[in-house]
């Protein structure tokens, strides 16, 4: 395995290693016997778990961080004057962009399960996870949350069986060609990439187009329906409501205010009765799309039915945190208003008296692009906090600043920081609220530090 990834490479260094999207890969290649080292810019969990692992983690990036690897792997972020990556290039040692590595690794599995969509790819990803590790078949796994059940963001296993998130930024997910490939949704995202919604649509139907064997399609999305039009190459099944998909949830019901039970049909027969472990209606398609992919890979009815009712979240996916003084605290990856809607939807379906939003705004082009959009959706909540924007990789150039969704949204508060928002929040929480962060960003340090704070009250 390990010559047919990286012929001649032995040793490989990441810049940016406490990425989502790295880490995982670098666990992978640590598991198969590379040896891995790594750099970041500021501390995190990733960072954390990697030397627990026995990673290298050096902070900050140099160029002496490199060593004397065979291979430099970075991702689109990393600015090229990056010390680390203009070492590499003055000392000839082959550089790999991110996404062509996880396309390599692709490569190299019978059974690749692509997950792609504009929402719900991490959540999606981990219930097919869990689905085939809970019943032993040991699939090889990239997810970009952490799947509690191996507290890891990534699993080297020893099938011939791949899951990973296929995403669609920069159209990374080009570098595929998945054996089987998931389309859950596709909307107006990236668009500072992309341009329109029609030239995400457009890049869809080219990763569809690279998929070798069959095409899982959320028939209930137009976009999704429209990406896969006419295309013959693949066997293409869909999934949904109707009573005319390969795969269907029926006669849906709504336990304890938010979780999903329904009826599972495959091909006009039903074949389980499914009762989710995760909140939201959002999520009733996303297991039955995992039900699909999971049976693909040689689950049983059974087997299904059993993991997607342990499965309980991803890591910042509607993550529960804790309760403390009867105030419960949790966290979710939350960064578009169509995932903002589903998540608060679903927070607001369950029997909480009121339901906070900590919101903390990523990149200054897609606030600028979704300002509006945004109040909208954050106006579900009862109390709706914003923080400063994240930029990542971009300079202000939109001049856009959080207050202005904060001015749209009747009694929402713009703070900026996590110290003075944490602060507020501890003190005027109540009993029976839900606190709920999210963001792209690192939110959710917010969301541990009201929690300590609640904690000394």
């Amino acid at each position: 395995m390990n010559q047919t990834i990286l012929p001649g490479v032995t040793s490989v260094h990441f810049v940016g290693i406490g990425g989502s999207g790295m880490s995982p890969l670098a666990e992978i290649l640590h598991s198969l016997g590379y040896t891995i080292t790594g750099s970041d810019v500021n501390e995190s969990d990733n960072v954390t778990r990697m030397r627990r692992l026995g990673i290298p983690v050096l902070l900050p990036q140099r160029a002496e961080n490199i060593g004397d690897c065979d291979l430099v792997v970075y991702t689109a972020a990393v600015s090229a004057d990056n010390p680390e990556l203009v070492a590499a290039t003055e000392n000839n040692i082959p550089l790999m962009e991110r996404a062509k590595l996880l396309g390599a690794l692709s490569r190299c599995f019978p059974r690749t399960v692509a997950v792609a969509g504009t929402h719900g790819k991490t959540t999606t990803s981990s219930m097919i996870s869990q689905i085939l590790l809970q019943a032993d078949r040991d699939p090889s796994v990239f997810i970009g949350g952490r799947l509690p059940l191996i507290d890891a963001n990534g699993h080297a296993g020893k099938s011939d069986v791949f899951v990973c998130e296929a995403c669609e930024f920069k159209d990374h997910y080009l570098e595929m060609a998945p054996a089987a490939s998931i389309i859950l949704n596709v909307d107006a995202d990236h668009l500072d990439y992309f341009g329109s919604l029609d030239n995400v649509i457009a890049s869809f139907r080219q990763f569809a187009a690279k998929t070798t064997g069959t095409l899982i399609v959320n028939a209930e999305d137009a976009n999704t329906l429209k990406a896969v039009e006419g295309l013959t190459h693949a066997d293409i099944v869909r999934y949904g409501y109707s009573a005319d998909c390969e795969w269907t949830a029926q006669n849906v019901s709504v336990v304890n205010g938010a979780y999903g039970c329904y009826d599972l049909y495959h091909s006009g027969e039903k074949v389980a009765t499914i009762t989710l472990g995760v909140p939201g209606e959002h999520n009733v398609l996303n297991s039955v799309a995992a039900a699909a992919a999971a049976h693909l890979c040689g689950a049983t009815a059974n087997e299904i039915a059993a993991g997607l009712a342990a499965f309980h979240g991803a890591g910042r996916r509607f993550e529960f945190l804790g309760t403390v003084n009867d105030i419960t605290i949790a966290d979710d990856y939350a960064h578009h208003p169509t995932e903002i809607i589903a998540t608060l939807s679903a927070a607001k379906a369950m029997n909480y008296t009121r339901v906070w939003a900590i919101f903390q705004p990523f990149t200054y082009s897609r606030t600028a692009r979704h300002l509006d959009e945004f109040a909208v959706a954050l106006a579900l909540a009862d109390e709706v906090v914003v923080s400063d924007i994240m930029g990542s990789r971009e300079t202000n150039q939109w001049n856009v600043s959080a207050k202005q969704i904060t001015d749209q949204i009747e009694g929402a508060l713009y703070l900026a920081t996590f110290d003075e928002i944490s602060h507020f929040v501890a003190k005027n929480a109540k009993s029976n609220d839900l606190i709920l962060t999210m963001g792209g960003g690192d939110v959710y340090k917010c969301a541990r530090m009201i929690k300590a704070l609640l904690e000394k009250q």
